[in-house]
């Protein structure tokens, strides 16, 4: 209907329309660089960029006659000085670091520092650059970072102790710099002008208060802490820590205080505050995470709590070494259900958990008919992914011919040689070919595959040199698969196929989904299959698509398919205006599995009554109004994606609006909250190391490191941080150049502004 009305608009009205003048492309684009910098901004603001961010603030300047922009400056929330943006990072150098800001100061002198004597004029004057300025050499320039610049008091005669007849070199005129001692007297000659200048005028400095300094150290602890074993406790007594202390006014801090009363304190507060909450909630599900054992030694065990209202509160922390039985897992989870519920054990929903689906959760299921417990999703994808590796005929294939490959490359001198050559030429790098030592896991496969592909070009160069024809007569059949296009094909087909599930777990974990969008993520994992088989046309599709059926009904939960339905974020709009649930989405075993699940779910006496609310909701749905609420969507400020505007709003409707549907009701707002993963906090990998080094022999300590995990574990579900500062290390030791490629990137597009 749509493409007909354009049609006939377009019949009706032949002109086209005007094209935008340039005044108007030109604003447009104005537009957008003011955006991106504001994008760039609102990072760094919340730590993800550049330091000046927080003091230089893009503005866009309007034409006062046609109200069109017309140039984005930088103001300087300091002082109100304006600047052009074309280079933020060498306008807050200039500006802020130079000086030229009379409001800023960068970090704070010590208080001891003497300013040295101004160098002698050149004898000849200098060429200047514009923006810089070129400084005389100051004898005192040469000190390490944090030596004190003094004038000496007394100029030494280097010929008093060391005898007439030696000869000084000329660097060596100067005579104040002259000492017996060398270079190293300079710091205590500091030391000792400094005192003289003490003495000779004492200054009177202002003390810190008892409420700042114990409100310094409680920030201090809460970062010691939360960082959970990535700040060292023994750093604490650190001799540079301890000097900067000393000079903002704070006294010594002793690492065995923060680990017993600091330690203790916090703890119990964050203890309390996460009982409140809990106890605050009418339900909740519980989460655990770490059952998979994919190393040796301690391993760490995480019980989440999920709450209805979005939030996570960590309840325990268990370490755990090597694999434990299914019962066990089961007595650990029931007990920590009891350890919350009491007698009233009907709160717990259900279980998410990485492992024991298959055992544990579904004898809790069995033995408690109302809870529902659930797999998590992020394994669910990664178990997808080792299917792939261990059964598809394709990816042996693969891996063995990339392992022959690149072995034989790496072990022949001569093609080793010509290969960092032709690397150097295409890449602007030169090293040798990863080779793993087994390709039975993703990893390794995943690495080798696009190690392959990244030096694809430079490994055709080395074979098409004529330096290397008569290596490649010892074994022809690695010159005749580099040759062959058939080749390389298979092995972006392989890489693509296990690029493309690794994406979609990596979002999954990080964007935690609910129960609702485990059917719509599914299936689009079956589209995307479809389309890559299209686009490498391999003779496996059958073969894949049945490993993915096979995962999808390992991981499969009949709730699902009923928080799929009952979810109102799922309507969907039909010709006649109404907002109704997707049952044709559903298979009819998909169907049959809704209507067990909320008879389950319900006494026996309500079964019925649930049944016709779930006719009634099927034929009505939702007022229009409130369905596309619920549906509303906003840009991620951080990201750019769009995200649901209130993600509660779908439970909310059932509490509220839609309280009429008692039995259905409750069933809805107990199921459409649930987590589909289990993923949440991460442990930094040095606390467990720690455990494993020192944990087993003390129970003090290990009571000590499960504090640490309950308090980091809170503060960061608090920030909704389910990154470790492990992997924020290496993102940003990757990145190139930082913020640097986004403002590239917007300034790419206005450079003709």
């Amino acid at each position: 209907m749509a493409t007909t009305t354009t049609n006939a608009s377009q019949s009706q009205s032949p002109q086209q329309p005007p094209l935008p003048s340039a005044e108007e492309l030109a604003s447009k684009a104005l537009q957008k660089r003011y955006e991106g910098l504001m994008t760039v901004r609102t990072k760094a603001i919340k730590g993800k960029g550049a330091w000046y961010w927080s003091h230089l603030e893009p503005i866009l300047l309007h034409d006062t006659d046609t109200n069109l922009p017309k140039a984005v400056k930088l103001r300087c929330s300091l002082c109100d000085a304006v600047f052009s943006a074309s280079n933020p990072s060498r306008t807050a150098s200039e500006h802020l670091k130079r000086g030229t800001c009379p409001n800023f100061t960068s970090s704070p002198k010590p208080i001891s520092t003497i300013s040295p004597p101004p160098p002698p004029p050149p004898p000849a004057p200098a060429a200047s650059r514009k923006r810089s300025s070129v400084e005389a050499p100051s004898p005192l320039n040469h000190l390490p970072p944090g030596s004190y610049h003094v004038t000496p008091l007394t100029v030494v005669d280097p010929g008093r102790y060391c005898g007439g007849d030696l000869h000084f070199p000329a660097a060596a005129a100067q005579p104040h710099l002259m000492l017996s001692g060398g270079k190293d007297d300079l710091g205590p000659l500091a030391m000792l002008e400094n005192s003289v200048k003490k003495l000779k005028s004492p200054t009177q400095t202002q003390k810190l208060t008892r409420a700042q300094i114990d409100s310094a150290l409680a920030s201090l602890s809460d970062w010691v802490f939360e960082s959970c074993g990535s700040v060292s406790l023994s750093g604490l007594e650190h001799p540079k820590l301890r000097a900067f202390l000393t000079q903002v006014g704070l006294p010594m801090v002793s690492r065995r205080e923060f680990v017993t009363g600091r330690l203790d304190m916090k703890y119990e507060g964050s203890r309390a505050e996460a009982e409140s909450r809990i106890n605050d909630a009418m339900f909740f599900q519980l989460a655990t995470d770490g059952w998979k054992f994919e190393r040796s030694g301690e391993n760490l065990v995480s019980l989440v709590v999920n709450l209805p209202n979005g939030t996570s509160l960590y309840r325990r922390a268990l370490f755990v070494n090597g694999a434990v039985p299914s019962n066990y897992a089961e007595e650990v989870m029931w007990e920590t259900v009891r350890g919350i519920c009491g007698n009233s054990p009907q709160r717990c929903v259900g279980v998410v958990s990485d492992r024991f689906m298959s055992k544990a959760l579904r004898n809790l299921e069995r033995q408690h008919q109302w809870m529902v417990n659930l797999s998590c999703q992020f394994q669910g994808f990664k178990s997808l992914i080792k299917d792939f590796v261990r059964e598809l005929p394709l990816f042996k294939s693969v891996s063995r011919s990339c392992e022959k490959l690149v072995g034989f490359v790496n072990s022949t001198a001569q093609m080793r040689n010509l290969l960092c050559k032709y690397q150097l030429q295409e890449q602007g790098e030169s090293r040798l070919l990863f080779f793993p030592l087994e390709c039975s896991s993703f990893e390794a496969l995943y690495s080798l595959l696009e190690d392959v592909l990244n030096s694809a070009r430079a490994i055709q160069l080395v074979t098409q040199d004529d330096a290397c024809k008569v290596v490649l007569m010892e074994d022809h059949s690695v010159a005749e698969m580099v040759g062959n296009v058939g080749f390389w094909n298979e092995v972006e087909a392989v890489y693509s196929l296990l690029k493309l599930v690794k994406e979609m777990a990596r979002r999954i974990e990080e964007e935690r989904p609910l129960i609702g969008q485990c059917l719509p993520l599914w299936e689009e994992l079956r589209s995307k299959v479809k389309d890559w088989y299209v686009k490498y046309n391999v003779a496996e599709e059958r073969e894949v698509e049945k490993l993915v059926e096979r995962r999808f009904k390992k991981c499969y939960h009949p709730a699902w398919a009923a928080a799929f339905i009952l979810d109102p974020l799922y309507l969907i709009r039909d010709s006649t205006g109404k907002y109704l649930p997707p049952f044709k989405c559903l298979s009819p075993e998909q169907e049959k599995d809704v209507d067990k699940l909320i008879t389950r779910l319900v006494s026996r006496d309500e079964a019925h009554i649930a049944m016709m609310e779930l006719m009634k909701w099927r034929t009505e749905g939702l007022d229009p109004d409130y369905a596309r609420a619920v549906q509303m969507k906003e840009r991620d400020p951080v990201s750019g994606k769009m995200r649901i505007a209130n993600p509660q709003s779908s439970r909310l409707v059932w509490e509220t609006y839609l309280s009429e549907f008692r039995s259905l009701g409750r069933v809805a707002v107990r199921l459409i909250f649930l987590h589909a993963t289990s993923c949440g906090f991460k442990c930094n990998s040095s606390l467990l190391r720690w455990v494993n080094s020192h944990g087993r022999s003390s129970r003090a300590a290990m009571d000590r490191a499960q504090k640490l995990v309950f308090i980091s574990a809170n503060s960061k579900f608090e920030r909704r941080d389910f990154s470790n500062d492990e992997e924020r290390d290496a993102e940003l030791l990757t990145m190139a150049n930082g913020e640097d490629v986004v403002l590239n990137d917007v300034l790419m597009d206005t450079s003709s502004v």
